[in-house]
């Protein structure tokens, strides 16, 4: 049994850019920039993040600071520039919001008509906050989870996270219309909860998606996968948090009715020392714990890339 101390999330956000202290580093120019394209795009780091996952001596180089912070080249010269001269000149938000909109427009916030192609009907009425892709596998935006422990500079979905056009965003709500469609899609095998981060949300609001589909009657889904970064970016999220045994014991209800569930993970180490992240076998060992070992080979799908 793992003994780690309890960690209180604390989110740092574009009003933080000038304040954190290890941002100190930077110019006042610089951190204006990181300020314009935080105003364009979604950022958002935590205090796990800022004080075990990256190496300030190696930054700006550091990996994982430059996955999870922003950088001048995340916008087009002259969209970036545009920003930042707002900005220093304290521009109020009825200037600054239209020219912000304007940028993300033009950033192609839903590439390959993702809303236009992959939104299924049912009853000739569309579904809203699912898609529907491949035959066996059907993906789910919970609307409370979309939002993520910290924001990944790559993300595609950053739409989801920015204040732009409703007709850009995914979500369901957990008694939306999602359960009458896999009822009534029997070829449907995989159920993917993804965002943002489902991770992010109670285990009470998890459950209200997750258990419905633990009836008889979807007796054809066979796998629950959650797409999550939380084990690298707040894995405290599985060990201290104070629903973290409420999380445990809702996957060991996946499992015991005979689902396979996965968190799928893409967990990236960075050049700093060892965190409770990096610490596979303590977290595995925290699983065992919590579930036993005939339980853990369902639970648990991770891809580590160091």
């Amino acid at each position: 049994m793992m003994n780690i101390p309890a960690k209180r999330i604390q989110y740092y956000q574009a009003k933080q850019i000038n304040t954190l202290p290890q941002l100190s580093k930077f110019s006042a120019h610089e951190r204006l920039q990181m300020q314009a394209i935080a105003a364009v795009l979604p950022f958002r780091s935590n205090n796990y993040v800022v004080e075990e996952l990256i190496d300030w001596a190696q930054v700006p180089d550091d990996p994982i600071y430059r996955l999870t912070f922003p950088h001048s080249e995340m916008l087009p010269e002259p969209a970036l520039n545009q920003v930042v001269e707002l900005l220093a000149r304290e521009a109020d938000e009825l200037e600054l919001q239209p020219v912000v909109k304007q940028i993300r427009r033009q950033l192609n916030p839903n590439p390959a008509g993702q809303k236009k192609y992959n939104v299924p009907m049912l009853f000739d009425e569309p579904v809203p906050g699912i898609q529907h892709k491949y035959k066996q596998t059907v993906l789910v935006f919970p609307s409370a989870g979309q939002t993520c422990h910290a924001y990944c500079t790559f993300c595609f979905r950053w739409p989801q996270f920015v204040k732009l056009d409703e007709d850009t965003k995914f979500a369901t709500r957990e008694s939306g219309r999602f359960i009458d469609y896999l009822r009534h899609h029997r070829e449907v095998t995989d159920v993917l909860f993804t965002g943002g981060d489902p991770m992010t949300m109670s285990a009470k609001v998890l459950a209200r998606y997750v258990e419905p589909l633990l009836q008889p009657e979807f007796d054809h889904i066979q796998t629950i996968r959650i797409g999550t970064k939380s084990i690298s970016y707040w894995p405290y999220r599985y060990v201290t948090d104070k629903d973290a045994d409420e999380i445990m014991q809702l996957f060991e209800r996946v499992v015991q009715r005979g689902k396979h569930l996965a968190l799928m993970s893409l967990s990236q180490n960075g050049s700093s020392g060892c965190s409770i992240t990096c610490d596979v076998s303590s977290f595995r060992s925290n699983f065992f714990y919590h579930l036993g070992a005939h339980v853990f080979d369902s639970v648990l799908q991770l891809n580590f890339f160091g």
